[in-house]
C-alpha cells in the first residue's frame, strides 16, 4: 500500500529553525519540503484560490512524483454549501489543473453547521468528475475527491452510497488520537487527517497512536491502495515531526511508503524533525 505522508501546508513561521534551516528563504521552503515528503495538502486554497500561474509555479518547484492535495475553496463548501456547484468547481479546476501530474486529491471540508444534503453532494461530486475529464481532454487520470463531514447528519447509508458511487473517499479525521467519525471505506483509496495529538509536547502524536492508525488503514485497505495522510497540527512544528515519525514506523513495519526523488533540493536540506 503506497502510503503518501505529508503535512497540511508548508509555510509556518515556527517551522524555521525547527524544520527549515534558518538560512533558507521562505521562497525556497516548498523545494525544501519536497526533499522530505512526497505530498502536501494545500490549505491556502480554501481561503483564497490561487491563479493557474501559481499552480503552474508549484508544479515547476516540485519533483516528478510529488503530489499536492488541494483544499476546495470555502466559497464552494461554506458559502454555496455545495449547491449550484458547476461554476465554483470549474473555477477551482481551471486553476488547479495547471499542476499537471502533480495534482493530488481535492479535499472538501464541510462546515460543522452544515446538515446533510445528499442531492447537493451527489451533484457536486458529479461536477468534479465531468469537468476534470473535460479540462484534461478525457485523459486516463481520474481526479480523486475526498470529503470531510463535520455534522453527524451526514453519517447515513445514503451518503455512504453516494461517496462509493463516485469513488470519493470519506476523510478519516483524528483529534486527541481518536477517530472523529466512522471508518468507512468508500473508495479504492484513502485519506486521513491528523488534527491534534494527545502526546507531549502538545500537539504531538505518540508512537502508539500512530501504530494504531497504521493498523486501521491496514485493516481496511489492500496492499496496492493509495492512502494519503496529512498532519494538520502545525503548531511548534509538530506536523513535520509526526509525519516523519509515521513514515519511519511504516517503513519499519515493511509498508511501502511513497518517496520523492531528491531532485527538488535547492540549498541545505531541512532540519530532520525530532
Amino acid at each position: 500500500m503506497p502510503l503518501f505522508v505529508g503535512t497540511s501546508g508548508w509555510q509556518y513561521r515556527d517551522w524555521r529553525g525547527a524544520f527549515y534551516q534558518k538560512q533558507v528563504p521562505v521562497s525556497k521552503w516548498l523545494e525544501q519540503y519536497a526533499t522530505q515528503f512526497p505530498t502536501v495538502e494545500n490549505n491556502g486554497t480554501f481561503y483564497r484560490l490561487a491563479a493557474a500561474e501559481t499552480f503552474a509555479a508549484w508544479q515547476a518547484r516540485t519533483p516528478p512524483g510529488f503530489l499536492m492535495a488541494v483544499k476546495a475553496s470555502r466559497y464552494l463548501t461554506h458559502v454555496r454549501r455545495l449547491r449550484e456547484p458547476a461554476e465554483p468547481v470549474n473555477r477551482l479546476l481551471r486553476a488547479a489543473t495547471a499542476l499537471g501530474d502533480r495534482i493530488g486529491p481535492v479535499l472538501l471540508q464541510l462546515p460543522p453547521t452544515m446538515r446533510a444534503d445528499a442531492s447537493a453532494l451527489d451533484e457536486c461530486l458529479a461536477q468534479f468528475s465531468v469537468q476534470f475529464a473535460s479540462l484534461t481532454s478525457g485523459g486516463s487520470h481520474q481526479l480523486r475527491v475526498s470529503v470531510e463531514f463535520r455534522h453527524d447528519s451526514w453519517l447515513t447509508q445514503e451518503v455512504r452510497d453516494i461517496l462509493t458511487a463516485h469513488d470519493a473517499a470519506l476523510v478519516w479525521s483524528d483529534r486527541w488520537a481518536r477517530p472523529l467519525g466512522p471508518l468507512w471505506r468508500t473508495a479504492d483509496w484513502g485519506y486521513v487527517r491528523f488534527h491534534e495529538g494527545a502526546a507531549q509536547p502538545w500537539p504531538r502524536y505518540g508512537s502508539q497512536a500512530l501504530r494504531t492508525w497504521l493498523g486501521r488503514v491496514s485493516d481496511h485497505f489492500p496492499a496496492d491502495a493509495d492512502v494519503f495522510a496529512y498532519f494538520n497540527n502545525d503548531q511548534l512544528a509538530a506536523a513535520p515531526a509526526d509525519a516523519a515519525a509515521l513514515i519511519n514506523l511504516a517503513e519499519k513495519a515493511g509498508w511501502p511508503v511513497a518517496r520523492v526523488p531528491s531532485t527538488a533540493s535547492a540549498g541545505p536540506a531541512p532540519s530532520r524533525p525530532a
